[in-house]
């Protein structure tokens, strides 16, 4: 039964490719509180992701006592950054210039009509795909924005897609299919090398090349590490083609930010590694760094704030201390995000061979989730 169903998934999801009746495409992520009263609700429903902070049994419970405590302090932090979270600002644009270049350069799977889901924060999930079915969308790109995979951020948008479309969409009208990670994207690596060398052309020439490049990603609990999630490795694998478009002209290191509780999480840390290097080290070793926000298509509280604010007043030396622009509306990263999805709708791919292993090692038993990508995305080829 289920794969008389799987086939038949298979064999729409191609013909529609062929008559050109367009695509849905879903720019996936996390989110983030577009004004100051969504503080509390997209806490609670972060903290209560047991694929993000596994809690235990009691998660929700425990999730409203975190949310509650820390609510008045992250609304404080948002109200310092302009009175809400610029993501869906960006998410929202990215997916509109990548539609309308696709529909120039991929006539045949036009229109491309652009739509965003957050995990925590409005537009949820839940109701993108309602008004997807609505617009009558019935083929879509699940596009995670997470360039570098994780099952505790990708995985966990996936898993919250594959529940909604159980509720709201039964009879599977909307055929899916999924880009669930481009850590080596050359848009997304040569954007970012050329935000690197706007920010080293800031310090001196005849010091420049002595300036640390520090790749932040936001850290993991070693918990879910050490299930063997691919996020460590995926990150890596970003910054070293960076560093190869660089020709490595910098002393580099990958560190780790947003580390929350008391729970072991990855490191090293962004801060401890930022001060040690901005007011411990002599000039004429680290006289500056660059830090590059490796794992981010856009500004969030993660770079408005904790950098550069909270980090910025840790230092003694905060001159000496450049946070690369974001990716943003980079035309350079759009391209990239443009071709990424003309070559998937191209091929036909459904999902990426990596993705049965991220689901083996990282479900660990949990409920209400696909146990393999082909009960969401079919088949593959």
């Amino acid at each position: 039964m289920l794969r008389s169903s799987i086939v038949r998934q298979f064999v729409r999801f191609q013909s529609t490719g062929k008559q050109g009746k367009g695509v849905g495409v879903m720019f996936m992520n996390m989110g983030g509180p577009s004004t100051i009263p969504e503080t509390y609700d997209f806490l609670y429903r972060l903290f209560s992701d047991g694929d993000l902070i596994p809690l235990g049994r009691f998660q929700n419970f425990i999730a409203k006592i975190i949310a509650k405590r820390r609510t008045p302090k992250i609304e404080s932090h948002y109200r310092e950054i302009g009175g809400g979270s610029p993501i869906r600002k960006w998410s929202e644009y990215q997916a509109q210039k990548v539609c309308e270049k696709l529909d120039v350069e991929s006539p045949e799977t036009a229109p491309h009509k652009p739509y965003v889901a957050f995990r925590y924060a409005k537009p949820l999930t839940e109701d993108t795909y309602k008004q997807m079915l609505k617009d009558g969308i019935t083929r879509a790109v699940a596009f995670s924005q997470y360039p570098q995979f994780s099952y505790s951020t990708s995985g966990s948008s996936l898993n919250d897609l594959y529940r909604v479309s159980k509720q709201v969409d039964p009879e599977r009208r909307i055929e899916w299919s999924v880009i669930d990670r481009w850590p080596k994207n050359d848009g997304l690596t040569t954007a970012f090398a050329n935000h690197i060398k706007a920010s080293l052309n800031e310090f001196p020439a005849e010091t420049r090349d002595k300036v640390v490049l520090l790749f932040s990603a936001h850290s993991l609990p070693m918990e879910i590490v050490n299930r063997g999630d691919s996020y460590p490795a995926e990150v890596a694998a970003t910054v070293y083609s960076v560093m190869e478009k660089l020709n490595f002209s910098n002393p580099y290191r990958l560190v780790w930010q947003s580390q929350v509780g008391p729970k072991p999480w990855l490191g090293a840390q962004t801060a401890k590694i930022t001060k040690k290097l901005v007011d411990e080290v002599d000039d004429s070793q680290a006289p500056g760094v660059v830090i590059i926000p490796v794992a981010f298509t856009s500004d969030h509280i993660e770079t408005r704030h904790e950098i550069d604010i909270e980090l910025k007043e840790e230092l003694d030396a905060p001159y000496k201390m450049i946070r690369c622009e974001s990716l943003n509306g980079d035309p350079v990263f759009i391209d990239g995000l443009v071709e990424l999805v003309k070559d998937h709708l191209k091929q036909n791919q459904r999902y990426s061979k990596q993705l049965p292993l991220d689901y083996i090692l990282g479900s660990a038993g949990a409920k209400n989730v696909f146990k393999h990508p082909s009960e969401l995305f079919g088949e593959k080829r």
